[in-house]
């Protein structure tokens, strides 16, 4: 997602606003108060405007400069809000980049509907992981063929041991080559996983594979995907029961349940 803040504001929010938000005659300005209370950091304006808690759901690092200066980069060089029935979006930048707190008509005038966001986020946080999923299966794929051309055979692991270089991640000292695939892989805490997905080497006998489930299945993905060394992935959904059911593959055979995922 572009903007990290603006994410963060509402996310996984599902409770009632406990401070009554302020309401304004037009969408035009409630997002303009948006705008200029993120533009002068007014603490107290955004409590009005979101509801007194929004600081709450801030991302554990806390806001990102830099995810501000963009937004309000986008919100110079162009900037709309687009009116449909009872309903508002702001609209900015020249990507047209869509405020995922929409703004609402009520009997008492236009507010921001933090409950609405909250579901645009989780929608939108679910869809940018399964595509870091992918993009990190692809990897995955580049990392075995580079791992073979040093060894003449495929990692079955993708952390080695300690001390050792027996999968396709492992730390390097500086100026030393680096390892097939990168430390993201390797997760400071255990179970972490990346980028809300975990990942678990597939036998195959044509080669290798791979299987990536959501970490906590409808909030962190909904789809699980698999890949090969043909470097096509497939996809099904798992259900809830996702994690045990990927887990429990031992052999890449995706059957007509994964349908091909578009490259």
């Amino acid at each position: 997602m572009k903007i990290k803040l603006l994410s963060g504001l509402v996310l996984l929010m599902v409770s009632t606003v406990t401070m009554a938000q302020q309401y304004f005659s037009t969408p035009e300005q409630a997002t303009d108060a948006l705008a200029n209370a993120i533009n002068e950091q007014n603490e107290s304006a955004m409590n009005s405007l979101l509801g007194d808690n929004w600081r709450h759901f801030l991302p554990p690092e806390g806001v990102d400069p830099d995810a501000v200066d963009r937004f309000l980069r986008d919100w110079k060089v162009r900037h709309s809000t687009v009116v449909n029935d009872n309903i508002a979006h702001l609209i900015v930048g020249e990507n047209s980049w869509q405020l995922p707190i929409p703004v609402i008509k009520t009997a008492s005038g236009w507010q921001f509907d933090m409950q609405e966001a909250a579901n645009e986020i989780l929608t939108r946080e679910i869809g940018r992981n399964e595509l870091a999923a992918i993009e990190a299966l692809h990897a995955y794929v580049d990392a075995q063929q580079s791992y073979y051309a040093l060894n003449q055979t495929y990692a079955r692991k993708i952390v080695s041991s300690e001390g050792k270089k027996d999968g396709l991640y492992w730390p390097v000292a500086q100026g030393e080559p680096p390892s097939p695939l990168g430390p993201a892989f390797s997760p400071k805490e255990p179970g972490m996983g990346y980028h809300g997905y975990r990942f678990k080497i597939l036998p195959d006998k044509h080669g290798f594979a791979m299987v990536a489930w959501p970490v906590s299945y409808g909030e962190t993905g909904v789809m699980s995907f698999v890949i090969n060394q043909d470097d096509k992935v497939y996809q099904t959904n798992l259900g809830s029961h996702s994690p045990q059911k990927a887990q429990q593959l031992t052999v890449y055979n995706p059957d007509k349940n994964w349908q091909p995922v578009a490259p």
